[in-house]
Parts: C-alpha cells; sequence; structure tokens
C-alpha cells in the first residue's frame, strides 16, 4: 500500500511530531511505501496565487478555477504543486497529522488543500462524492486537542467533535471521492504524563499495523 502523510505543525519534537514519526516507521516497518510532506519544514507556500501555475489561460483576471483547469488540460501547475499533486494521486491512503486550531485546520494545511485540491485534478466534470476523482482510495485524520476529551461531546464545553471534522470530512475527503477512516484522536497530550504519552503512541503503531483492513465511516451530510 502507498501512503502519503501530511504533517502540519511547526515544531518537530511536538507530540504531532512524535505521531508523524511513528506512523512512518510502523508503516514502512509493515511493508507499506510512505511518502511525507513535512509542510512547516518544507517552507510550504499556503497561499493561492499565479505562483500556482507555470502557464496562463487568463493574464487580466485571475480566477483560480479557470486556471486550475487550463493547467490540469496542459501539464500547467508549478513545479512545487505538482509534486504534491503527484504524491497524492499516488497514495492509497493519504493521512492528516495535525494540532486542532482554532476548531480546524492549521492554515499551512488548509493552504495545502486550497493549492492541491485543484479542479481538473482533484474534482470537476461532475466528479464529486460517489464519483470523485480520488475514489478508491482512503483519508485518515490524525490529531491533538487542547482540550480534554469530555469537552468535546455534545454536551461538552466545545461541542460534538464529530461536528467539527464533519467540514473537513464531507466537505474536503468524501466531496474528492475519498473513502473516510475513523480519525485517530489524541485529547490534551500536554497534559499528560510521560507514561500516557508513549502508551498513546503504542495504540497509534498498532492501529496503523491493522489499517489496510479497517472499513471507512459513515459522515453524512450537513
Amino acid at each position: 500500500m502507498r501512503v502519503l502523510i501530511v504533517l502540519a505543525h511547526p515544531e518537530p519534537q511536538s507530540y504531532n511530531g512524535a505521531l508523524f514519526d511513528t506512523a512512518i516507521a510502523t508503516l514502512e516497518a509493515a511493508g507499506h511505501s510512505v511518502s511525507t510532506s513535512d509542510l512547516y519544514r518544507m517552507g510550504f507556500d499556503s497561499v493561492s496565487s499565479r505562483k500556482n501555475f507555470s502557464s496562463v489561460k487568463d493574464p487580466d483576471y485571475l480566477k483560480l478555477q479557470v486556471e486550475e483547469l487550463h493547467a490540469s488540460e496542459g501539464g500547467g501547475f508549478a513545479p512545487d504543486l505538482e509534486a504534491e499533486l503527484a504524491k497524492l494521486e499516488a497514495a492509497d491512503l493519504v493521512i492528516w497529522q495535525f494540532p486542532l486550531w482554532w476548531f480546524g485546520l492549521p492554515a499551512i494545511l488548509k493552504g495545502w488543500v486550497d493549492r492541491v485540491f485543484a479542479m481538473g485534478r482533484a474534482y470537476g466534470g461532475g466528479r464529486v462524492y460517489d464519483t470523485g476523482m480520488f475514489k478508491g482510495k482512503r483519508a485518515l485524520l490524525s490529531l491533538t486537542t487542547g482540550g480534554p476529551e469530555d469537552a468535546y461531546t455534545a454536551e461538552g464545553f466545545n461541542g460534538d467533535l464529530d461536528a467539527i471534522l464533519r467540514p473537513i470530512h464531507r466537505g474536503m475527503l468524501q466531496f474528492t471521492g475519498f473513502a473516510v477512516l475513523a480519525p485517530h484522536i489524541v485529547y490534551a497530550p500536554v497534559r499528560a504524563e510521560t507514561e500516557q504519552r508513549v502508551a498513546w503512541l503504542q495504540a497509534w503503531a498498532e492501529r496503523l499495523r491493522r489499517i489496510e483492513s479497517e472499513q471507512p465511516i459513515s459522515v453524512g451530510r450537513y
């Protein structure tokens, strides 16, 4: 199986960094092919502009979808963007590793989606959801929170975490055809003792050893 892991955390020694390293080691040991996009270490530019393209459809007015379609037809994506598209298109499983910031993705990861999920390559021409371009691929969110688990229930301080993640699961991943696996959530690792943090990494590794047999979850519409 070919796996792409996208990391969005500025500190390599963070718990997200540890989850990222654990995933790479575990999946490679299991015989899988792993590619990575460590966005901060890559210096990935998350802002969409004409730099997304080496081609130009309309030099007078920038509409990203128009330029994305034009680039898709003629190989006109900038090299950094084409490299990410190639990794995404080659993967059977995509894992996003990130801290939950402001109830969503870190800006650098959202910007990666804005640039890489390009019309003509990730969706378009009626190919969305069940007929999406990434149909047959699976995706998994692995994330950490700042608050404890009981804060992310329907009755909790921050509300239902499933609802918080639904715009990502439904609006980004399922929209482009991915089958979504259950998210892997580590609640408030910064508050945990070392023994617990190690145990969580072991549980993550154990899950990944069986990841090929996991079935997608039902996300549902809004």
